[in-house]
């Protein structure tokens, strides 16, 4: 087998077989294929595509590429959500403990942040003492006790998506729906969950500018999901302003408490319900999301969700007495609100211009190797369609430095203030096949 006849197989809009699939990511991830050549074969993937049969090939070559954490030893369904990620996305901190104190086991994997997204990892890492680095041993061990583990993500995990992407990122062939399919779920497969709800996000700070580019993406993902044995389901959600209020590590964990307790933002909590609701479907906990937004509710109601989040914490090594006081997370040494400047109506909050700003202040990496400052962060007051007054407070911004100008700059430059606005819905689809 030659490579250059595979690339030339998918110029001419061939379908490649498994064998020629496998020879590739084999090869590619041993070094015994060129840069020069995979990155043809992307670029003639990009123009002509792959069929749900390549890709889920594509997927399986990738996941098997390195480590695959096997979690049969964890009773139960172990369902997994991924985010495509967007800007104050906190449902990991809410939906592990939530899902979890329902019964079912959610055996998390988790990343850092890069650019205005945040990581999970970075927001768990604000609570002092958290481990996240955990033997997988003893990761099953506490999924197998408490329902509920998170850790960070093995260094040796499909090592062909990482050198399959980096150079994606440098020929522009990162936008082609197979290849963002597959390199998600090849991730989400090696991690060994049994099902797997995905939040594809779109809008202004998402990867998926429109609604049809989403929908295409979690069809894709959904079938490579189902046609490799793991049940798959995904939800596209919006986001053209942030999720919740908190952008910012230390901040986002306190509104995930404040959710926990039945007082987060309506947004936050009604994804949280809609994503919960699939988690619990997906495991055969319940049959319907009406009856899957009931039990979570129940379980906020007596504080069972909670309680969960404490024991949680506090198995990993964290200081669970963050859940009593939120000022045992770290602080700013400064709040500073930013005025609105016009009477009017919020019509526009540029999602990912807002999460700049918050990585201009510390709260997020611009590269691999910066330091996240945890409290630092933002606050909103206003979402859209909300009424605002001359000088009243848009949101607060938490900084560690007095100087914000250059933050509060590009905060006006994320915002409209008109006479009306059109609030657009939360959850745009929910697709099973």
């Amino acid at each position: 087998m030659r490579m250059v006849d595979i690339i030339a197989k998918k110029q001419a809009g061939h379908k490649l077989n498994k064998a020629e699939i496998e020879f590739v990511i084999e090869g590619f991830t041993a070094d015994k294929i060129p840069d020069y050549q995979m990155s043809a074969l992307a670029m003639a993937i990009y123009f002509q595509g792959m069929t749900e049969e390549e890709a889920s090939y594509l997927t399986m070559a990738m996941a098997e590429s390195g480590d695959q954490i096997d979690l049969s030893a964890i009773e139960g369904v172990k369902v997994d959500k991924h985010s495509t990620g967007g800007v104050g996305d906190t449902t990991t901190l809410v939906l592990a403990p939530l899902v979890a104190s329902c019964g079912v086991p959610v055996a998390k994997m988790s990343g850092r942040g890069l650019g205005h997204t945040g990581g999970t990892v970075d927001k768990f890492e604000a609570i002092e003492g958290f481990r996240y680095e955990l033997p997988i041993d003893e990761f099953i061990d506490l999924v197998n006790r408490h329902k509920v583990a998170v850790v960070g993500q093995s260094g040796n995990l499909t090592p062909a998506d990482k050198k399959l992407y980096a150079l994606r990122d440098v020929t522009s062939t990162v936008q082609s729906i197979p290849l963002i399919a597959s390199s998600i779920m090849s991730k989400k497969i090696a991690a060994g969950a049994d099902a797997i709800v995905l939040d594809v996000k779109v809008g202004e700070g998402a990867f998926m500018k429109t609604v049809e580019e989403a929908e295409k993406l979690a069809h894709a993902m959904v079938k490579i999901g189902n046609q490799v044995g793991r049940k798959t389901l995904a939800v596209i959600s919006n986001m053209n302003e942030p999720l919740g209020y908190a952008i910012g590590n230390a901040l986002e964990v306190k509104e995930a408490i404040l959710t926990l307790q039945g007082k987060g933002p309506e947004d936050l909590t009604q994804l949280c319900f809609v994503l919960g609701s699939q988690m619990l479907m997906a495991a055969g906990k319940v049959n319907t999301i009406e009856e899957g937004k009931a039990m979570l509710q129940q379980q906020i109601d007596n504080g069972e969700a909670l309680e969960t989040f404490r024991q949680f914490v506090s198995h990993q090594g964290g200081n669970a007495a963050i859940v009593d006081d939120v000022d045992l997370l770290p602080q700013a040494a400064y709040q500073i609100e930013l005025p609105a400047l016009e009477d009017g109506v919020v019509s526009h909050w540029v999602a990912n211009k807002v999460g700049e700003a918050a990585m201009v202040l510390g709260a997020g990496r611009e590269t691999k190797e910066d330091t996240i400052d945890p409290a630092v962060g933002l606050v909103l007051h206003k979402k859209i369609g909300d009424a605002v007054k001359k000088d009243d407070a848009l949101l607060t911004i938490y900084s560690n430095r007095e100087d914000v100008e250059d933050v509060k700059q590009r905060l006006y430059d994320a915002l409209t203030i008109a006479q009306a606005a059109n609030p657009e819905p939360l959850i745009y689809n929910v697709i099973t096949e």
